[in-house]
């Protein structure tokens, strides 16, 4: 037996429990710093942030965006708690999805830092907030996390992000109960600041019946290309049970699927679920409606998916002629 699976055999058995364990955690669990530089050295560890490590097991297994919410949470721990995490990390944090955007720690700070004052990967804001837009949220040990609140987080979002990348947080986060009204009152609080032109146009945009990432990219696109405006997750009956389209254009028999998100999200649909899809997709054509379909690749390619659109509906016009 190697002493390298004897490393890991003791690494796993000491191991103190959470995905993230600190330093201090390991040489209480009788791993000192010769045993952890062994254990990253030999690639059973991995070091997450400075005096914060992680099985490596576990850090394959998890999702980019799953290494992106550890990287926050490793802050925490690294820094004893004392931050208040905002922009990017606070959505993560407060459970919205996030999209490509960056695996930098964002902090808000009220005092002048500069990116250099703070380690490597951490993006520091200057900005004093009032009690009112922090909270506490929980991380995956249990523990709480000094963050912004969801209005201010989607409004300091806006302020940094892209449209789409933006959008795709403030969506989720009406889903899970802000409101445009809060979010606009949280951006008036801090005052006229950079970025504030981009909230303004943002809130309008922002719906909360979008479901994943790629609808809300689909549906800004849709908006761009200056396409009717579609009704989202519309229900329709049909012999087969009801089905609820992502996008539909009742007035044309127009109905637009997006089928993109198990790139993003890990997810397989079983054959059952498949078969019953299909089945309530024949009924639907059956019954007079022009069914398309987009792919996240798409969304990559500007203008495909309302050309598709587009094409459907010129399909749909010619049936019903």
């Amino acid at each position: 037996m190697t002493s390298s699976t004897n490393l890991a055999r003791t690494v796993s058995a000491r191991w103190p429990g959470p995905q993230l364990v600190s330093n201090t955690q390991l040489e209480v669990a009788g791993l000192d710093h010769r045993a952890v530089t062994a254990a990253v050295r030999a690639g059973i560890l991995v070091r997450v942030r400075r005096g914060v490590y992680v099985r490596r097991d576990v850090w394959q297994g998890m999702s980019s965006w799953e290494r992106d919410h550890l990287q926050v949470e490793a802050h925490w721990l690294a820094t004893g708690g004392r931050s208040v995490y905002s922009h990017v990390s606070a959505a993560r944090l407060l459970g919205c999805t996030v999209w490509d955007s960056g695996s930098e720690v964002h902090l808000t700070v009220s005092y002048s830092a500069s990116t250099s004052s703070h380690s490597p990967g951490v993006k520091p804001h200057r900005l004093v907030l009032p009690e009112g837009d922090l909270v506490d949220a929980a991380l995956s040990s249990g523990r709480r996390a000094r963050t912004t609140s969801i209005h201010r987080t989607v409004a300091d979002c806006a302020r940094i992000l892209d449209l789409e990348r933006a959008a795709v947080i403030g969506d989720h986060a009406l889903r899970i109960g802000a409101s445009v009204e809060g979010i606009r009152a949280a951006a008036e609080r801090t005052g006229a600041v950079r970025g504030s032109r981009r909230i303004e146009r943002l809130l309008p945009l922002l719906d909360s019946r979008a479901e994943s990432p790629g609808e809300t990219r689909t549906r800004l696109a849709l908006a761009a290309a200056g396409l009717p405006t579609p009704q989202l997750q519309f229900e329709i009956p049909t012999a087969e049970g009801l089905f609820r389209a992502d996008f539909a254009w009742p007035d044309v028999m127009v109905i637009l699927e997006f089928d993109g998100e198990a790139k993003y999200f890990d997810y397989r649909p079983t054959p059952a679920v498949l078969l019953e899809e299909r089945r309530r997709e024949s009924a639907l054509i059956a019954e007079g409606w022009t069914l398309v379909r987009a792919r996240w690749a798409e969304l990559s390619v500007p203008g495909t998916i309302p050309a598709k659109v587009l094409a459907a509906f010129d399909r749909a016009r010619k049936l019903a002629a």
